[in-house]
Protein backbone atom coordinates (compact mmCIF):
# COMPACT_ATOMS: atom_id res chain seq x y z
CA UNK A 1 0.00 0.00 0.00
CA UNK A 2 0.94 3.67 -1.20
CA UNK A 3 1.92 5.97 1.53
CA UNK A 4 0.06 8.94 1.33
CA UNK A 5 2.38 12.17 1.38
CA UNK A 6 2.26 15.77 1.38
CA UNK A 7 5.57 18.18 -0.02
CA UNK A 8 5.61 21.78 0.44
CA UNK A 9 6.49 23.83 -2.51
CA UNK A 10 6.66 27.32 -2.08
CA UNK A 11 5.12 29.93 -0.20
CA UNK A 12 4.52 33.79 0.38
CA UNK A 13 3.65 36.32 2.29
CA UNK A 14 0.33 37.40 1.80
CA UNK A 15 -0.85 40.83 3.02
CA UNK A 16 -4.87 40.54 3.51
CA UNK A 17 -7.65 43.14 5.12
CA UNK A 18 -7.14 41.08 8.48
CA UNK A 19 -3.65 41.52 8.16
CA UNK A 20 -0.25 39.53 6.87
CA UNK A 21 -0.51 35.50 6.43
CA UNK A 22 2.10 33.48 4.82
CA UNK A 23 0.68 30.70 2.10
CA UNK A 24 2.34 27.81 1.52
CA UNK A 25 1.06 25.54 -1.57
CA UNK A 26 1.70 21.50 -1.43
CA UNK A 27 1.49 18.81 -3.46
CA UNK A 28 0.54 15.30 -2.65
CA UNK A 29 0.41 11.97 -3.43
CA UNK A 30 -3.24 11.36 -4.26
CA UNK A 31 -4.56 14.13 -6.29
CA UNK A 32 -3.27 16.97 -9.28
CA UNK A 33 -4.58 19.42 -6.80
CA UNK A 34 -2.63 21.94 -5.22
CA UNK A 35 -3.75 21.96 -1.71
CA UNK A 36 -2.78 25.25 0.50
CA UNK A 37 -2.26 26.42 4.09
CA UNK A 38 -2.33 29.61 4.99
CA UNK A 39 -0.68 30.91 8.34
CA UNK A 40 -0.38 33.34 10.50
CA UNK A 41 2.46 33.64 13.13
CA UNK A 42 4.76 30.94 14.41
CA UNK A 43 2.61 27.52 14.57
CA UNK A 44 6.00 24.71 15.08
CA UNK A 45 5.43 22.86 17.74
CA UNK A 46 2.88 25.36 19.11
CA UNK A 47 -0.68 24.21 21.27
CA UNK A 48 -4.30 24.60 20.89
CA UNK A 49 -3.31 26.29 17.57
CA UNK A 50 -6.86 27.91 15.89
CA UNK A 51 -7.07 25.83 12.99
CA UNK A 52 -9.78 25.72 10.12
CA UNK A 53 -9.67 23.19 7.59
CA UNK A 54 -12.10 25.17 4.92
CA UNK A 55 -12.82 23.06 1.57
CA UNK A 56 -12.93 25.37 -1.30
CA UNK A 57 -16.26 26.59 -2.49
CA UNK A 58 -16.08 28.82 -5.62
CA UNK A 59 -19.43 30.29 -5.60
CA UNK A 60 -19.35 31.30 -1.91
CA UNK A 61 -15.18 32.26 -1.42
CA UNK A 62 -14.86 34.05 -4.79
CA UNK A 63 -18.11 35.61 -5.83
CA UNK A 64 -19.66 35.88 -2.53
CA UNK A 65 -22.93 33.66 -3.05
CA UNK A 66 -25.21 33.30 -0.57
CA UNK A 67 -26.58 30.21 -1.18
CA UNK A 68 -24.20 28.73 1.58
CA UNK A 69 -21.99 30.10 4.44
CA UNK A 70 -18.85 29.22 3.21
CA UNK A 71 -17.87 32.48 2.51
CA UNK A 72 -18.95 33.91 6.03
CA UNK A 73 -16.68 30.82 7.27
CA UNK A 74 -13.79 31.52 5.49
CA UNK A 75 -13.68 35.45 6.61
CA UNK A 76 -14.47 34.52 10.03
CA UNK A 77 -11.83 32.07 10.42
CA UNK A 78 -9.67 34.59 8.49
CA UNK A 79 -10.30 37.35 11.10
CA UNK A 80 -10.19 34.83 14.35
CA UNK A 81 -6.41 33.58 13.46
CA UNK A 82 -5.24 37.67 12.79
CA UNK A 83 -7.08 38.66 15.88
CA UNK A 84 -5.09 35.66 18.03
CA UNK A 85 -1.65 36.42 16.13
CA UNK A 86 -1.30 32.73 15.64
CA UNK A 87 -3.67 29.97 13.50
CA UNK A 88 -3.62 27.98 10.56
CA UNK A 89 -6.33 27.58 7.36
CA UNK A 90 -5.82 24.46 5.78
CA UNK A 91 -7.53 25.08 2.36
CA UNK A 92 -8.73 21.78 0.79
CA UNK A 93 -9.71 21.84 -3.12
CA UNK A 94 -12.34 19.61 -2.26
CA UNK A 95 -14.99 21.47 -4.27
CA UNK A 96 -19.08 21.13 -3.34
CA UNK A 97 -18.19 18.82 -0.10
CA UNK A 98 -15.90 16.65 -2.96
CA UNK A 99 -18.29 16.27 -6.12
CA UNK A 100 -16.62 19.30 -8.01
CA UNK A 101 -17.99 22.45 -9.01
CA UNK A 102 -19.54 21.32 -12.28
CA UNK A 103 -21.82 18.68 -10.11
CA UNK A 104 -22.03 21.42 -7.42
CA UNK A 105 -23.92 23.64 -10.23
CA UNK A 106 -25.88 20.89 -10.88
CA UNK A 107 -26.70 20.18 -7.68
CA UNK A 108 -27.98 23.63 -7.86
CA UNK A 109 -30.45 23.47 -9.99
CA UNK A 110 -31.85 20.56 -8.32
CA UNK A 111 -32.23 22.66 -5.04
CA UNK A 112 -33.90 25.29 -7.09
CA UNK A 113 -36.38 22.36 -8.19
CA UNK A 114 -36.95 21.80 -4.46
CA UNK A 115 -34.68 18.88 -3.48
CA UNK A 116 -32.05 19.89 -0.55
CA UNK A 117 -28.30 19.68 -0.58
CA UNK A 118 -28.11 16.25 0.74
CA UNK A 119 -30.53 14.70 -1.46
CA UNK A 120 -29.20 17.06 -4.47
CA UNK A 121 -25.88 14.94 -4.54
CA UNK A 122 -27.43 11.60 -3.77
CA UNK A 123 -29.67 12.24 -7.43
CA UNK A 124 -26.51 12.70 -9.20
CA UNK A 125 -24.31 9.49 -8.00
CA UNK A 126 -23.07 10.85 -5.27
CA UNK A 127 -22.47 10.54 -0.98
CA UNK A 128 -24.36 13.60 0.43
CA UNK A 129 -20.34 14.67 1.70
CA UNK A 130 -17.55 12.98 0.14
CA UNK A 131 -14.77 14.85 1.48
CA UNK A 132 -11.72 13.33 3.41
CA UNK A 133 -9.21 14.85 5.74
CA UNK A 134 -5.94 12.62 5.41
CA UNK A 135 -4.09 15.53 3.39
CA UNK A 136 -5.36 17.73 5.78
CA UNK A 137 -3.80 16.35 8.70
CA UNK A 138 -0.43 15.97 6.91
CA UNK A 139 -0.48 19.35 6.20
CA UNK A 140 -0.91 20.25 9.71
CA UNK A 141 1.84 17.40 10.51
CA UNK A 142 4.21 19.04 8.24
CA UNK A 143 3.55 22.47 10.19
CA UNK A 144 4.91 20.42 13.20
CA UNK A 145 1.45 21.99 14.95
CA UNK A 146 1.14 20.36 18.60
CA UNK A 147 -2.95 20.71 18.72
CA UNK A 148 -5.49 22.39 17.53
CA UNK A 149 -8.67 24.53 18.28
CA UNK A 150 -10.34 23.93 15.03
CA UNK A 151 -13.34 25.82 13.89
CA UNK A 152 -15.99 24.14 12.91
CA UNK A 153 -19.55 23.28 12.84
CA UNK A 154 -18.86 19.89 11.62
CA UNK A 155 -18.44 16.96 14.16
CA UNK A 156 -17.43 14.44 11.77
CA UNK A 157 -14.44 17.03 11.04
CA UNK A 158 -12.97 16.52 14.35
CA UNK A 159 -13.97 12.60 14.34
CA UNK A 160 -11.77 12.57 11.05
CA UNK A 161 -8.31 14.46 11.91
CA UNK A 162 -8.27 12.72 15.25
CA UNK A 163 -8.20 9.47 13.25
CA UNK A 164 -5.28 10.62 11.32
CA UNK A 165 -3.82 12.01 14.76
CA UNK A 166 -4.48 14.87 15.01
CA UNK A 167 -4.75 16.62 19.10
CA UNK A 168 -8.14 18.76 19.02
CA UNK A 169 -8.36 20.13 22.44
CA UNK A 170 -11.41 22.33 21.60
CA UNK A 171 -14.29 23.40 19.21
CA UNK A 172 -14.77 26.75 17.69
CA UNK A 173 -18.42 27.75 16.78
CA UNK A 174 -18.39 29.38 13.45
CA UNK A 175 -21.25 31.31 12.69
CA UNK A 176 -22.58 32.73 9.68
CA UNK A 177 -25.68 35.43 8.30
CA UNK A 178 -28.62 33.57 7.87
CA UNK A 179 -30.83 34.97 5.34
CA UNK A 180 -33.44 33.78 2.55
CA UNK A 181 -30.58 32.22 0.15
CA UNK A 182 -29.32 30.29 2.58
CA UNK A 183 -31.59 29.62 5.20
CA UNK A 184 -32.79 26.10 4.24
CA UNK A 185 -29.43 24.86 3.61
CA UNK A 186 -28.20 25.85 6.86
CA UNK A 187 -31.43 23.62 8.80
CA UNK A 188 -30.12 21.05 6.45
CA UNK A 189 -26.85 20.67 7.79
CA UNK A 190 -28.05 20.77 10.91
CA UNK A 191 -30.77 18.21 10.87
CA UNK A 192 -29.30 15.44 8.22
CA UNK A 193 -25.66 16.36 8.77
CA UNK A 194 -25.31 16.77 12.26
CA UNK A 195 -24.06 20.20 12.60
CA UNK A 196 -23.86 22.23 15.45
CA UNK A 197 -25.17 26.08 15.18
CA UNK A 198 -26.35 28.03 17.96
CA UNK A 199 -29.62 27.70 16.91
CA UNK A 200 -31.95 24.96 15.98
CA UNK A 201 -33.48 25.86 12.90
CA UNK A 202 -32.40 28.91 10.85
CA UNK A 203 -35.40 28.52 8.83
CA UNK A 204 -37.59 29.75 12.11
CA UNK A 205 -34.35 32.08 12.97
CA UNK A 206 -34.80 33.92 9.38
CA UNK A 207 -38.55 33.99 9.74
CA UNK A 208 -38.51 35.13 13.42
CA UNK A 209 -36.05 37.42 12.27
CA UNK A 210 -38.13 39.22 9.23
CA UNK A 211 -41.13 39.53 11.54
CA UNK A 212 -39.02 41.55 13.59
CA UNK A 213 -37.76 44.20 11.02
CA UNK A 214 -39.47 47.08 10.41
CA UNK A 215 -41.35 47.31 7.56
CA UNK A 216 -41.98 49.88 5.26
CA UNK A 217 -44.48 52.55 5.27
CA UNK A 218 -46.29 54.38 2.00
Amino acid sequence: MTIKHVTLTTSARIPTKYGDFQLCAYTNSEDDKDHLALIAGDVENTENVLTRVHSECFTGDVLGSLRCDCGDQLDFAMQKIAEQGCGVIVYMRQEGRGIGLSKKIQAYNLQDEGHDTVDANLLLGHQADEREYSLAALILKDLKVKSIRLLTNNPIKIEALEAEGIVVTERVGVEGTVHPENAQYLMTKVKRMNHILSIDNPLDAHLEKDQHEPQPTD
